[in-house]
């Protein structure tokens, strides 16, 4: 029987590479997202749309309902949908801040949600968190994300050892640096919300240090969506993989400098 997998966040990047990633090895594929006229190539491979708004209740008992009609089970949840919204925590007014939060975390778990029935009744199932190399440290102008990323990780951690009991794995993936369009983004509203402000002089130094990073140092999409696949073919996956440019040596310098040291090595950087 060939597994389901519902990917979030699929019409680019990390989410777009995974659902042709594993359509092309042979799972039944539902990409979801808010730009559905974006996957039209996935379309074209056999991969199933969904629409989806993920802090909408109505948009995802929609996509679920239609998943468990035409398949009758979810086998691997893929929660990839996120954004960084990057400003001094001074500046980003709290809608904004709380919106991040929505869809990094309660949309994500809302979804879960609906999702955690079907793999309790199959009595398997396998979800994918995908977090970041900064849920482990924060940064300049990424007091929201970092934030939102802690917590993901710290509601993986629990729900993995709820879900032991019913043969339910939960994974987190904690990518470095990508190319994807969530760098731009991030630049774009950091120089948007802090580009004339106080913090003027350090947001330019940060844009530019994610520039670099988003043009000559990081990974491409690929290789996240090849360890998503490894995470969901493994027989007993790790509970956390570390991928992609930087993850592996700031992850090791996060663990063995004291904090000051780290964040003078962070703000050294943004020269």
């Amino acid at each position: 029987m060939k597994q389901v997998a519902l990917i979030t966040g699929a019409s680019s990047g990390i989410g777009k590479e995974s659902a042709r990633l594993l359509i092309n090895r042979g799972y039944i594929v539902y990409a979801a997202a808010r730009r559905i006229e974006k996957m039209s190539d996935l379309q074209a491979l056999g991969v199933n749309l969904i629409e989806l708004d993920i802090t909408r209740e109505d948009s995802l008992q929609q996509a679920v309902s239609k998943i468990i009609s035409a398949e009758q089970r979810i086998d691997i949840l893929v929660n990839n949908a996120g954004y960084g919204s990057y400003g001094s925590l001074e500046d980003v007014p709290l809608e904004e801040a709380r919106y991040q939060f929505e869809v990094n975390i309660f949309g994500l778990a809302r979804l879960t949600q609906m999702v955690l029935p079907h793999m309790r009744k199959q009595g398997s199932g396998r979800i994918i968190n995908i977090s970041s190399m900064g849920g482990k440290f924060g940064e300049p102008h990424g007091a929201w994300y970092h934030a939102t990323k802690f917590a993901l990780e710290g509601l993986s951690d629990s729900l993995r050892m709820e879900l032991k009991q019913f043969g339910i794995e939960v994974v987190i993936i904690q990518p470095g640096a990508i190319k994807t369009e969530w760098n731009k983004i991030a630049r774009e509203n950091l120089m948007k919300v802090s580009g004339n402000t106080a913090y003027k002089e350090l947001a330019e130094k940060h844009s530019r240090f994610l520039e670099k990073g988003d043009g000559r140092m990081g990974s491409e999409p690929l290789v996240i969506a090849q360890t998503i696949l490894k995470a969901i073919t493994a027989s007993k996956p790790k509970t956390r993989y570390v991928a992609g440019a930087g993850a592996r040596p700031m992850l090791f310098l996060k663990k063995i400098l004291p904090d000051r040291m780290f964040d003078k090595l962070l703000l050294g950087l943004m020269r």
